[in-house]
């Protein structure tokens, strides 16, 4: 009989452990908005004209606006504070546009021409809009992402391509963006 008195003694206090909680919850936002669409990025650079005198080229690559788009979506859902929804649905509505793609040369090797680290920076322009009235919520002007990344030289870092950087840098872009959000309320 003692053992069957232990065993629904640990029963219990098992099932108030896993069952009850605590409330703390990895959400950060409490704002009254609920969802959110993020409608398509739009690209707003000018790839035809040289963004310095010393710049020969402009390093881009296509259809840029339509990945952070999806970056941006994909981490509004990782972060579980607002539901993605339609555009006709959602509480909010997310509007961008991508104004500045650029790769800069941090470190120089030894002759002083080859450049061995490179530095990516993506800006965006970001507006929130109530999704009923259609107002303005809030915008926030040049916001970036950015990466660094070693193409060559003798460096303790891992040399990774310009794509693979490009692609960090949209990662902590769309993070930014969402940090923006929650962190508005």
């Amino acid at each position: 009989m003692n053992k069957l008195k232990h065993f629904f003694f640990i029963s219990c206090i098992l099932y108030f452990v896993c069952f009850c909680g605590c409330g703390y919850t990895t959400r950060a936002y409490v704002g009254a908005h609920k969802s959110i669409y993020v409608a398509p990025f739009k690209n707003s650079i000018n790839i035809a004209t040289e963004r310095a005198a010393y710049s020969r080229y402009m390093s881009y690559y296509p259809l840029l606006e339509s990945t952070i788009t999806q970056k941006v979506v994909s981490r509004f859902i990782f972060d579980g504070s607002l539901r993605v929804l339609k555009e006709e649905d959602a509480d909010t509505i997310l509007r961008g546009e991508l104004i500045s793609y650029s790769r800069d040369a941090l470190i120089y090797a030894d002759n002083n021409e080859d450049v061995e680290e490179y530095r990516i920076t993506l800006t965006v322009n970001i507006i929130f809009y109530d999704g009923e009235s259609g107002k303005k919520i809030w915008q926030k002007d040049s916001l970036s992402g950015d990466t660094s990344y070693f193409e060559t030289g003798p460096s303790s870092q891992v040399i990774k391509s310009e794509k693979s950087a490009l692609d960090d840098a949209i990662d902590d872009l769309a993070r930014r963006i969402v940090e923006a959000f929650v962190e508005q309320w």
